[in-house]
């Protein structure tokens, strides 16, 4: 095997990255629009209840992945199963649950979920907080090659961290500082609560803003007011955190202003190097009941294996979960998922029966993962990385789908992370084959490199792709492309709203995408090269480490 590294990949520039034989047609045409829809058609469907872990819906959903595997011909990996079980626990408190802090101009009641919404990842039958000490601590970053600490000098044990989301690059667009408007992992929640645990605090609430977020408020309650999910033994279950949270915009002003402190002077100066935590002089308390169960979710893994390398594999993976049913919603309780991510899901099957139809077998393996608690926090695709039906170095890369193109045929494709591997030049060679173009991503603040099941394999050092809808319509125009994904996250992200809706929906644009990935795919199958990480990619060492 080799890694491909800068040298090596000026014969694909010159050459090209493609077979010396076409492409066959048949496995283009066999993906279709018709096989799209009637597969979300089901995946969507009130049928399967919002596809939330460990419950019916679960079970109704991993039953017909692996019926659909075998219908088209795609074996277990290993033994008779296509399940990989995922060891989860499932967390739920109490939802009427207030925060009550104390200390300064006024006393503040804070009600779930409208004014803040929190959760423990405790096992613990009642978490109580009391009168613990607020501290304000900017961003809740601790990033040594960014030379920046916000918890540096600071002990925060038993107490209650106040803290900022995204990264202070994004609130000055200074390209000094992190990524300047781009997204760093530091400004994710997961990071910030992970952080939060490491340095002792009692509890972590993040405050929103929906530009900085990437999402309104609604996003929040629809996420984390009802039961969450964690792997069992996570970082934060064995840590001193009780509580996690987020608090509206609104009430963080209001606990600013109890406490004699200028909120927007605040957070200007937390966004500057230098910047200092803060006791804010109040106290915070909260308590509530806290039930923990464990429960075994699945990833659904189905591979066809390849005819010259078949210990060599390229993966596509996609989310099969979503939110479930939230019966306190009178109107539509049922969070579907169309979009996020039946389309995803649906395109496996698609490029499964592409693979299939191949007048000639591809040479390398290719598995078809559905991976479990992406909503949650990507955790079926992170407890794959640390127990891997495939090695990892012999993974040649992974090819991650999540809520593909309903809008329509699009002159661009945005790949999240262009740039970062030798991937790029598959997938940018297929584009360009039909005439179109790659885009980083055309929203870097909302950190999409860090928000799906890719970034679980690049952490463990595996090449990715994330492929994304386009935003130059062919039809419409560029800024017409960006006000249609702002209005779908404004309207229908993680809403019960994110329903399919065939008689909007246009398929064209996401058959093109689809053949996109399929070729891409392909392509790697042809090759005996495992293209590397770029010079400069935090995960290069990973990959390099690995492969010796």
């Amino acid at each position: 095997m080799r890694i491909k590294y800068p040298l090596l990949i000026l014969p694909f520039l010159i050459f090209g990255c493609g077979p010396k034989k076409p492409v066959p047609e048949t496995a283009l045409e066999s993906i279709t629009a018709e096989d799209m829809k009637k597969q979300i058609a089901v995946l969507a469907s009130d049928d399967f209840q919002g596809r939330f872990p460990g419950t019916a819906g679960e079970e109704k959903t991993i039953n017909y992945l692996v019926e659909q595997y075998k219908l088209i011909g795609l074996k277990p990996v290993s033994g008779d199963s296509y399940l990989q079980e995922v060891p989860l626990l499932r967390l739920t408190s109490d939802p009427s649950k207030s925060l009550l802090i104390k200390g300064g101009k006024a006393t503040l009641s804070l009600s779930s979920p409208v004014d803040f919404v929190g959760w423990s990842s405790q096992t613990s039958e009642s978490i109580t907080i009391e009168e613990s000490e607020l501290v304000f601590a900017g961003y809740g970053i601790n990033a040594p090659e960014f030379g920046w600490n916000d918890y540096e000098d600071l002990d925060v044990k038993g107490k209650t961290v106040l803290i900022l989301v995204n990264d202070p690059g994004y609130a000055t667009s200074d390209t000094s500082l992190f990524n300047g408007r781009a997204m760093t992992i530091y400004g994710r929640w997961t990071y910030k609560f992970e952080e939060a645990a490491r340095q002792g605090a009692r509890a972590a609430i993040i405050i929103h803003e929906t530009g900085a977020a990437a999402y309104p408020w609604s996003v929040v309650v629809n996420s984390w007011s009802g039961s969450n999910y964690s792997l069992a033994g996570n970082e934060i279950a064995e840590s001193d955190l009780q509580m996690q949270g987020w608090v509206t915009t609104t009430y963080a002003e209001k606990i600013f202003e109890s406490a004699g402190l200028d909120y927007k002077k605040m957070i200007a100066s937390a966004a500057t190097r230098g910047f200092r935590p803060v006791s804010m002089n109040l106290k915070a308390s909260v308590s509530f009941s806290n039930q923990a169960i464990n429960v075994l979710s699945n990833n659904v893994a189905g591979v066809l294996p390849g005819n010259k390398r078949p210990g060599e594999y390229i993966i596509y993976t996609a989310h099969w979960d979503h939110f479930g049913v939230n019966p306190s919603l009178e109107v539509d309780s049922i969070f579907n998922g169309a979009l996020d991510n039946a389309t995803g899901t649906a395109a496996l099957f698609e490029l499964a029966e592409a693979f299939v139809s191949l007048p000639e077998r591809q040479d390398r393996s290719i598995l078809f993962l559905a991976v479990t608690g992406e909503e949650q926090g990507l955790l079926g695709s992170r407890f794959y990385v640390s127990n891997p039906l495939v090695a990892l170095n012999k993974t040649v890369g992974v090819i991650n789908m999540d809520a593909l193109n309903i809008t329509g045929k699009t002159r661009d494709m945005a790949m999240i992370g262009l740039g970062m591997s030798f991937l790029d030049e598959f997938m940018t060679g297929v584009l360009e084959k039909y005439g179109r173009y790659a885009t980083p991503d055309p929203f870097p603040e909302q950190g999409g490199f860090f928000r799906s099941d890719h970034f679980s394999f690049a952490e463990a050092g595996v090449p990715v792709l994330y492929p994304s809808s386009g935003v130059d319509d062919v039809e419409r125009g560029i800024e017409w492309g960006k006000a249609e994904s702002d209005r779908y996250i404004a309207e229908h992200y993680h809403k019960p709203s994110d329903n399919y809706n065939p008689d909007e929906w246009r398929f064209d644009g996401m058959i093109d995408d689809i053949r996109v990935f399929f070729e891409t795919g392909y392509l790697l199958s042809k090759t005996d090269e495992f293209p590397g990480w770029k010079p400069g990619s935090p995960y290069r060492h990973l990959r390099e480490e690995m492969m010796k």
